[in-house]
């Protein structure tokens, strides 16, 4: 077995800071680790960055975790303390669930203001809070854990048109979706008037105002990555379900986008807020909050409540859009969002704020769609109101491989034909995005199956994304 070999840049990126400590670390392991493989040495080594204080006596790795904390405390002199050992939470679906993402919550759950948290089966790593993570705070709100795509959501409408059309005018979907969708960059050079742009925040909050112009010509637009509108077939199973529909196949039009430029900027101004106020450890920086009885924390939060209301907004605009052109109005829609924090009560009524980056609200009765990728079949479900999960769920399958993993491992002739055989019409998109890089969304639904109940399923069939 080859030796281990560490390089610094493959501790920079776990967030090792630049010093002599990274050189401590790759000494410590080529010497007591050499015949450790490299994946295992680098998870082994983001354990220690994400939990130093539970490592620090450890007699091997210890002198590595205690460097970091001395670290932090060196540079960081004034910076606000977080638990030594996280607060218990469930995870749901561990076993499918990368250690990156664990570490993340493991961090959030140590913070002084967490009250409670939890993690979806469909969680990976991402900045802050991990995506499927869900945190309840006392009177605190977490930029990050909230999101960039603030209010990014998922939106479907019902028509009552025999779903054989799909197959027989494909064509004539396929230009349906390119006349009414833009996507990225792109927006429309005749976008549609809004109420939204009537909101008082538009003019009381700087940010906003200076924003407002850039959000009216991309209203009715979507982002770019995982975003997309599609046709496909649902298949409605509830008899009992609230669109008062029979049981049965329905052509759907489902689309899954965010707040655009407004929500991102929104973010990264709130964020670098917090973090001057609020210092923590490297390792959980960017979980920095705002206090909501602040100037900043109570700016932020109707910043966000605006930004939710445009994501909506723009899926409004696509939806409509698309019943003009269809020239039939839907029998029924349903709407959810992720990546925003709601004012909710626990099980013993204590009142707390819940973040759900990259989690669907699963509250009693609340309906919901968690999609599966362009070639599985998304989920039509109601939601339990279990509070063991913050009355969460999964938002989709959640990423199996990253996008440069992706990239690098499916080539474009390997996803044309495993759309050609799903039967799957694909407009745009890229190799980040293929099937293959998402995980299992059966497997994910099994889960969390006492989080929410199934009413139906959404099978894609025309799929446009960004180009």
């Amino acid at each position: 077995m080859a030796k281990l070999k560490l390089r610094g840049r493959e501790l920079r990126k776990i967030g090792y800071p630049e010093s002599t400590l990274i050189g401590v670390a790759i000494s410590i392991f080529h010497k007591e680790f050499k015949r450790m493989k490299k994946a295992e040495a680098l998870k082994k080594l983001e354990q220690i960055f994400y939990q130093p204080e539970k490592l620090k006596s450890d007699p091997i790795v210890g002198k590595i975790a205690q460097r970091l904390i001395l670290h932090e405390q060196v540079m960081n002199p004034n910076q606000v303390e977080i638990g030594e050992n996280p607060k218990s939470f469930p995870i749901f679906g561990k076993e499918g669930i990368e250690e990156g993402a664990l570490n993340q919550m493991y961090t959030a759950m140590r913070l002084p203001v967490a009250v409670k948290g939890a993690l979806m089966p469909d969680a990976h790593h991402g900045y802050g809070l991990p995506i499927g993570g869900v945190l309840a705070t006392k009177n605190e709100i977490i930029p990050y854990a909230v999101g960039v795509d603030i209010g990014c959501r998922m939106s479907l409408s019902l028509y009552d048109i025999p779903t054989e059309k799909l197959e027989k005018d494909k064509s004539k979907f396929k230009q349906l979706l390119k006349d009414n969708s833009r996507f990225g960059q792109n927006a429309f050079d005749d976008p549609m008037d809004d109420p939204i742009f009537e909101r008082s925040e538009f003019k009381d909050i700087k940010l906003a105002k200076r924003l407002k112009q850039k959000a009216a010509q991309q209203i009715g637009s979507s982002g770019g990555g995982n975003h997309f509108v599609e046709f496909g077939i649902v298949e409605l199973t509830d008899e009992n379900n609230e669109f008062n529909l029979p049981k049965g196949e329905y052509i759907g039009l489902l689309s899954h986008s965010g707040s655009r430029g407004l929500g991102a900027n929104i973010a990264r101004e709130y964020t670098k807020i917090a973090m001057e106020q609020c210092l923590l450890p490297k390792a959980a920086k960017h979980l920095a909050w705002l206090d909501l009885d602040s100037e900043a924390g109570q700016e932020y939060w109707l910043a966000m409540n605006l930004a939710g209301d445009y994501a909506s907004a723009c899926h409004d605009h696509i939806h409509r859009r698309m019943s003009k052109a269809l020239g039939i109005k839907p029998l029924g829609r349903i709407e959810n969002h992720h990546n925003f924090a709601w004012k909710e009560k626990l099980a013993d009524g204590t009142e707390v704020i819940v973040h759900r980056k990259g989690a669907t609200p699963a509250g009693k009765g609340v309906l919901g769609i968690i999609p599966g990728s362009m070639t599985a079949p998304g989920f039509l479900v109601r939601g339990k109101g279990n509070f063991d999960s913050l009355q969460s769920a999964s938002h989709g399958a959640g990423r199996l491989m990253s996008r440069t993993k992706a990239k690098q491992s499916i080539t474009p002739g390997v996803l044309k034909s495993y759309l050609k055989e799903k039967g799957i019409e694909l407009i745009g998109g890229g190799l980040d995005e293929a099937p293959m890089a998402y995980k299992d969304i059966e497997k994910v639904m099994s889960y969390q199956n006492e989080l929410v109940d199934v009413i139906g399923k959404f099978f894609p069939k025309i799929v446009r994304m960004d180009d």
